[in-house]
């Protein structure tokens, strides 16, 4: 069964179409990049010609899995650009991780819950992936920060506890008294699998 990939490319430039690039005239490529990772879950490459660290840092934490700084050569496009490829095929594979009533399938992306999709933003998704292919492993509230949102969220554990709630609603059958992701007091997450 092959899965076909799609790179997002956004730029101001008609003949580099679909790559993001931060200096959009109507709206800055941070702001869209944030609200893409809201839904769009295939690789983004950012084309951009700034070239500071912090806006390089702040891209790669909003989201973004490449960043590339005009002017570039072509070739070292391509190389990211199948590179980008490699990794979404690589987190492929015929993986349907279940537990309980529940089927999260990695190559579809989608949630199952008593066969009825289950709708989660990019963040939601992110995180129970996360703790489904670590299943059965405690993760600590530094770790599943620092994977979901960046280095510079390791101490925002009211983060996690959030996006934990929003995750247990939809996916156990009691999010107040959970068998799917349990807490690990102090420590962090588990994900029970069967």
């Amino acid at each position: 069964m092959s899965h076909e990939a799609t790179i997002l490319i956004i730029d101001d430039e008609r003949q580099i179409r679909k790559l993001l690039d931060l200096g959009l005239p109507d709206d800055d490529g941070q702001n869209i990049l944030v609200r893409l990772r809201e839904w769009y879950v295939s690789p983004i490459i950012i084309l951009s010609v700034r070239d500071s660290e912090e806006e390089i840092i702040l891209a790669l934490d909003n989201g973004a899995n490449d960043y590339l700084v005009k002017p570039f050569r072509t070739g070292e496009l391509l190389a990211r650009i199948r590179y980008a490829l490699r990794l979404v095929k690589d987190a492929g594979g015929d993986t349907v991780i279940k537990t309980h009533d529940l089927a999260i399938d990695l190559v579809s992306r989608t949630v199952v819950k008593n066969e009825t999709p289950v709708k989660l933003t990019l963040t939601e998704y992110s995180l129970l992936t996360l703790l489904a292919r670590n299943h059965n492993k405690v993760l600590t509230h530094q770790f599943i920060l620092k994977e979901i949102w960046g280095p510079g969220y390791i101490e925002q554990s009211q983060y996690l506890r959030v996006f934990i709630a929003q995750v247990r609603k939809k996916i156990e059958d009691d999010p107040n008294h959970p068998e799917i992701i349990i807490t690990e007091s102090g420590i962090g997450y588990r994900f029970i699998a069967e």
